[in-house]
């Protein structure tokens, strides 16, 4: 299949983006896509995760307005969107880690639900925002265990507090596009809160023209280099392989959707472009899922990375108790493929060897911004020839 639908350079040159959770692993990854292709970008993100960082690694901070702050924090942020008059607005902050989320539930729904929300009422306040993308997860849903993959009219659920936050942030985003931004009081050219009366509600609902897409876009499994977080199946085979040590893996029987972390920002860029200039049409939820092959359990992922990686010493099973995961989880993306034109590009495997040669060069003290541009031109490349 040929995908004419890859982020245009052309559309994002000297766009305004303010992009929250820029010094995470997906927001580093997403910050250099942008530079990379013009846009004026503002961050908003606590420090970084984990040190290393790919952040740090690939001097984001010079290429992107970086404001040092918590999502939870209302009065800044408001002030942040409102100072940066953004036209696209890509929200990637989050507590993104299950095993945290059950030691620290808290903060967990006050990041991912109330900052949300404080996101949207910045939003609300800002007349320059025409696009708006909420960064969930494919663990939203109401997990039935089901062998085929969940459609984004599903019902959102979540067994621990990080699904259950992240279903709540789906919910809030729903009601905000209900409530605010309703594709029906959408008006392209707005540029006042002039009040209008939905006829189709009933009984009619006065709510004001607007000028906002907003939408949500859900991912699986991501995985890609410069990924350091703890708790997860790839960055701890890194940690061990890079020590020398086997790495205990948790759930080997456990199925999921891994992908390469461009492929989703792939998607998230795609979508913004089309909330952007088409409006209302696109202002709905989105799965970003791999092919249904490269839903793949825990111990093949580890057996393929050190079949790749020869130096590695190894796993070994952790039989310790640990708190509930899934055993099963699968995206449906065939409304992105259709109406996006969206698909995966680069399969498991050849994932896979791109994180094995991201740490080699790391380990080789090469010049990390250059391999990750490098990584995401290969991936620009290949889409080309599809």
């Amino acid at each position: 299949m040929k995908n004419k639908n890859l982020p245009s350079s052309s559309f994002w040159r000297d766009k305004k983006v303010f992009l929250t959770g820029h010094t995470g692993f997906k927001g580093a990854w997403l910050s250099i896509w942008l530079d990379a292709m013009g846009a004026e970008v503002t961050g908003y993100a606590l420090k970084p995760p984990t040190k290393p960082s790919l952040f740090e690694l690939c001097r984001v901070d010079r290429s992107v307005k970086s404001l040092i702050a918590d999502i939870r924090d209302a009065g800044r942020l408001q002030k942040a969107v409102l100072a940066a008059r953004p036209e696209i607005v890509i929200h990637m902050a989050a507590q993104p880690i299950v095993r945290q989320s059950y030691k620290d539930p808290r903060e967990t729904y006050e990041t991912n639900v109330m900052g949300t929300v404080n996101l949207l009422e910045a939003v609300r306040n800002c007349g320059t925002v025409r696009a708006v993308v909420n960064v969930t997860t494919d663990k939203c849903y109401e997990n039935k265990e089901h062998l085929r993959g969940y459609k984004e009219d599903e019902p959102m659920g979540g067994y621990d507090p990080y699904s259950s936050s992240k279903a709540c942030s789906e919910l809030v985003t729903a009601a905000y596009r209900n409530s605010f931004f309703n594709p029906k009081s959408y008006r392209a050219s707005c540029r006042s809160s002039s009040p209008l009366i939905l006829q189709s509600s009933n009984p009619p609902v006065l709510q004001c023209a607007h000028h906002v897409a907003l939408a949500s876009a859900r991912a699986g499994n991501v995985i890609g280099g410069g990924d350091w977080a703890a708790d997860r199946l790839i960055p701890d085979i890194i940690r061990a392989a890079l020590k020398g040590d086997k790495v205990l893996i948790r759930n080997p029987r456990a199925i999921r959707p891994w992908q390469h972390v461009l492929e989703p920002l792939s998607g998230y860029l795609v979508l913004a472009e089309k909330l952007y200039k088409r409006g209302p049409g696109y202002a709905q939820a989105w799965n970003f899922g791999p092919d249904a092959g490269d839903a793949k359990d825990v111990e093949w992922i580890a057996e393929r990375m050190f079949s790749a990686w020869p130096e590695a010493p190894g796993y070994a099973l952790d039989k310790g108790l640990h708190p509930h995961e899934a055993h099963y989880l699968k995206l449906d993306s065939a409304k992105a493929r259709r109406e996006l034109g969206w698909a995966p590009r680069w399969r498991i495997g050849q994932a896979i060897d791109k994180i094995i040669e991201w740490t080699l060069a790391y380990q080789n003290s090469l010049d990390m911004r250059d391999v990750t541009l490098g990584q995401i031109k290969e991936y620009i490349a290949i889409s080309h020839r599809l």
